[in-house]
C-alpha cells in the first residue's frame, strides 16, 4: 500500500459534506488521536471502537475501508 488509510480517507473531505464518508472524513481530520499512519485494519477499527463517537455506525469505516483496498489495489497495478 502506497498510502495510510487516513490519507486516503482525508481526500473525502468537504466543507459542506453530502454523505456518512465526508463526515468521517471531516471528524477524522479533526481528530488529532487518529492513527494517521496505519495501514492496518485492526489498528484503526480498534481505535474507532473505542474514540469514533463521531461515526454513527462502524459501517460506515467498513465501507471508507475495502474501498481504500479496492483503490491501492488498483494504483498499485497501473
Amino acid at each position: 500500500m502506497t498510502k495510510s488509510f487516513y490519507h486516503f480517507l482525508i481526500k473525502f473531505r468537504h466543507p459542506e459534506p453530502k454523505d456518512a464518508i465526508s463526515r468521517f472524513a471531516n471528524h477524522a481530520y479533526l481528530d488529532h488521536s487518529f492513527p494517521k499512519n496505519s495501514f492496518d485494519y485492526d489498528e484503526v477499527s480498534n481505535y474507532l471502537e473505542l474514540n469514533g463517537h463521531y461515526l454513527d455506525s462502524m459501517r460506515i469505516f467498513d465501507e471508507a475501508w475495502e474501498t481504500y483496498l479496492f483503490q491501492e489495489e488498483k494504483e498499485t497495478r497501473y
